[in-house]
């Protein structure tokens, strides 16, 4: 077991990564909290494939755990599913020391961080990620939301879980399109802060789609890193936290203009950084090479790069409502090279509408 640990003064906590971390869950939970109630909140496949587990280590600390279970999908990160939640808690009379257990991918630990950041002016939770994408992005950092029908993870709360557990044999029950979606968020770290990583991926993406454990371990790890490097400068994205979004700011607006049905998060993200790429290099911001090996390494991870037909005006629209946009003003990542990014604070609209129409 790797750990890695994001400091954070008093809301400081520990990554842990390895194989066979879910038998383990109850007495690592133990070495930091004393539960008066564990809810373990996760979808019905999940259920079936890990519950098993993680009950069994949670019995074995002497603790009784109730179940919450929510429907899959991109659709359930609401405050409709919120609201169900709640009263589920409420019907188990969870005090304060109660502790969530989110285990699953990004929308449960989205969904059941934002209820943890809210029940009862907060609980503690912990995030037992059991995607890639999950593992090296959402469940790290204290990102907690749910969705609007205006926009991705308008309404939620910067709320840090006690733990992150990521058992990496998880990966191996991963749906293949998942698992590939996670590899967008890989690729994005080797974007912005590591041309290293963005190297390794190519040369080793055939091992990686193979699940290959080494390369698995080392990509996970070196994520976790960049990550918690980034959320320790700036906890609550006041300026430098921005560079995560690298693909997110179009990758939000293509989920929310196909009613985040057509793609799941990763695929988004993939075809955002595709664009944002090309629209650094028509300003100049970057070499000719750069989109051109972004878009090469997409495609061998099996993801999609080609922009969908949306109408460029309602892509406009969509992201003045990005909660980055401050003053009317659209915020947007552009890369200078692999391993380099920038942050502009007023993305004119006739560039970004060139960008779509060329």
């Amino acid at each position: 077991m790797q750990r890695l640990n994001i400091d954070l003064g008093e809301r400081s906590y520990d990554i842990l990564l390895g194989s066979g971390l879910l038998d383990r869950v109850g007495e690592l939970l133990s070495q930091v909290l004393q539960p008066s109630r564990i809810i373990l909140v996760t979808h019905p496949s999940l259920f079936r494939l890990y519950g098993d587990k993680v009950l069994a280590g949670l019995k074995k600390q002497g603790w009784a755990t109730d179940i919450i279970e929510v429907p899959e999908g991109e659709t359930s990160k609401s405050l409709q599913q919120a609201d169900i939640i709640y009263d589920r808690l409420l019907d188990f009379n969870c005090d304060r020391k109660s502790v969530l257990i989110a285990l699953g991918g990004g929308v449960i630990g989205d969904l059941t961080g934002f209820v943890a950041a809210t029940y009862q002016r907060g609980i503690p939770f912990v995030q037992v990620p059991t995607t890639l994408l999950s593992q090296v992005d959402s469940s790290v950092g204290g990102k907690t939301a749910v969705n609007h029908p205006k926009g991705k993870n308008m309404i939620g709360a910067f709320y840090q879980p006690r733990m992150v557990i990521a058992d990496l044999d998880t990966l191996q029950t991963l749906p293949q399109n998942e698992f590939r979606a996670g590899l967008a968020e890989v690729i994005k770290y080797g974007v912005i802060s590591d041309a290293s990583l963005f190297d390794y991926l190519e040369n080793n993406a055939d091992k990686i789609l193979q699940l290959d454990h080494e390369c698995l371990a080392h990509i996970i790890k070196t994520s976790c890193s960049i990550k918690a490097e980034v959320v320790e400068k700036d906890e609550r994205e006041s300026h430098y936290r921005m560079i995560l979004n690298f693909g997110h700011t179009l990758g939000h607006t293509i989920e929310a203009l196909t009613g985040y049905s057509q793609f799941i998060h990763g695929e988004a993200v993939a075809i955002g950084m595709v664009q944002a790429a090309k629209l650094s290099q028509q300003l100049e911001k970057c070499q000719d090479e750069v989109p051109k090996r972004l878009r090469k390494l997409i495609k061998k991870c099996g993801l999609p790069s080609q922009w969908p037909d949306l109408d460029s005006q309602a892509v406009i629209e969509c992201l003045y409502h990005d909660k980055k946009t401050m003053n009317h003003k659209i915020k947007f990542i552009l890369v200078k090279e692999l391993g380099s990014v920038e942050i502009v604070e007023d993305m004119p609209e006739a560039d970004i509408l060139k960008m779509l129409q060329s």
